[in-house]
Formats: structure tokens, sequence, C-alpha cells
């Protein structure tokens, strides 16, 4: 919860913008721990825990996994440029690339923890039967291009500026997209566990199904706060004399 709000500068933004700012960001830091928090005391306490054989106990890192990774670590490494905007945009970009590999490692780990579940179970579970599978399935290859295109683009030095200069919108877009539909996909999982895992009745809804709604609903604000500071122009990093046009701009 870093944030280096007493570095900014307030010759080019107005105070009480970046005092807003300082409380929405902290506050999405807050909600993002509260988030991954909910989610591990839901698997703990209500699907039996974590571990290494048995097809509840695998399948519960893939939430979790997920949720670290494609939720927090995510909303983190697109917002870092503006929560460290007065640290050298070099130094930002090392980070921001080491932050999204390791949403790829611990990410795939996650996917690979959902998927092999369903093998291990007996009898064994269809897998890419449901939305939420599919839409996950478009969510990393999306991820996965995103990463593979930016780091072509903006760590190779032989890439004309005028190129890079040209594709940035499209990769801070692309990005925002991307972030959505792992918020998207999250929500239809929850509601996929609420349908399918929760033995209801008529008239009759488990103290789990209530707290994975709020668990959704904890999700969506998170998401809707982080693409509100992504989409606030007053928010964005602004240029400065050290940066070099090589560098991500203006993220």
């Amino acid at each position: 919860m870093n944030i280096h709000c007493s570095h900014f500068d307030t010759s080019l933004y107005n105070f009480q913008v970046l005092k807003l700012f300082c409380v929405i960001e902290c506050r999405k830091y807050v909600l993002g721990i509260l988030l991954i928090f909910s989610i591990f005391f839901w698997l703990q306490f209500y699907r039996n825990g974590f571990g290494f054989s048995g097809t509840i106990n695998v399948c519960n890192w893939h939430p979790l996994l997920m949720t670290i990774t494609f939720t927090y670590l995510f909303a983190n490494s697109i917002l870092h440029f503006r929560n460290f905007r007065n640290i050298k945009k070099k130094k930002l970009k090392k980070q921001h690339l080491i932050i999204h590999s390791c949403i790829i490692f611990f990410g795939l780990i996650g996917v690979w923890t959902g998927l092999n579940s369903n093998v291990i179970a007996k009898p064994p579970i269809p897998k890419f039967y449901s939305f939420h599978s599919w839409l996950g399935i478009v969510t990393v290859i999306m991820f996965l291009s995103q990463f593979a295109s930016g780091f072509v683009t903006f760590f190779y030095p032989k890439v004309a500026v005028q190129y890079k200069k040209a594709i940035m919108p499209y990769h801070i877009f692309i990005g925002t997209l991307t972030f959505i539909l792992s918020i998207v996909t999250s929500v239809l999982g929850i509601s996929e566990k609420i349908m399918f895992a929760l033995n209801q009745q008529d008239n009759y809804m488990p103290t789990e199904g209530l707290y994975l709604n709020f668990v959704a609903f904890l999700l969506i604000f998170y998401g809707v706060m982080v693409v509100y500071i992504l989409i606030k122009p007053e928010y964005k990093r602004p240029p400065k004399p050290k940066d070099v046009v090589t560098h991500i701009a203006n993220i």
C-alpha cells in the first residue's frame, strides 16, 4: 500500500484531485486484500480447505490463485505507472513486466488445478462445458497475447519509436478489456459454484450462497474502482522530461 502521494507533481494536478486519487487508491488496496481473504475464508471454512490430493482440496487452489493473479496483481500492475509516477519509467516498465510474469506463472498453476481436479474426480467431470471456462480461456489467451506483443514492442530496441507510440492506445485498451473479462469470468465462476456446488432447496438459500453473493458484489465493486482509476484522465501519469520516448508513455 505504498502509494507515492507525496511525490505527485502538484503544479500539474489540483491538490483535491490528487487527494481523492490517494483516497480511492488506498481503499482499492484495502478492498483487494479483503477480497483475497474473503475467497480464502470461503474455501477454508465452507469448502474443506486446500491440499494436493482430493478433488475439492485441489480445486480450491483455482479460485484463490486466480483471484490473487488475474484480479489483485493484474489490477496493481495496470495501475503501477499511476501509483509510482515519479519513479523512472524504465524502472517501472521492468517492474510491470515482473508482475505480469508472476501473474502468468501462478495464474497457469491456478488454471491447471482447476483442470486437474476435473480429471481426478470420480467420475471425471467434463471440462470446458460452461461459459465460465470458455470466457476464462479467452481471457488467458488475451493476457498471454498482450504480454508477448507488449514485450516485443516495448522491450525490443529495434522497434521504431513511431510504432511504439501507435501501438500504445491499443495496448492500454486491450489490457483494460482483459482485466474486465477477468472480473466477469470470476463472477461467472462464483455463480457456477452457487448453482452446482450447493445443495439448495426451494425457497432456501444456504449461508454459503449468501456469502458468495457478497463476495461477487465485492469483486464487481473492486473491478469498477480499478477501471474508474484507469479511465480518469486526471489520474494519468504526467509526461516527465526524463522519460525517454522508447519507454511506455503516459499510462
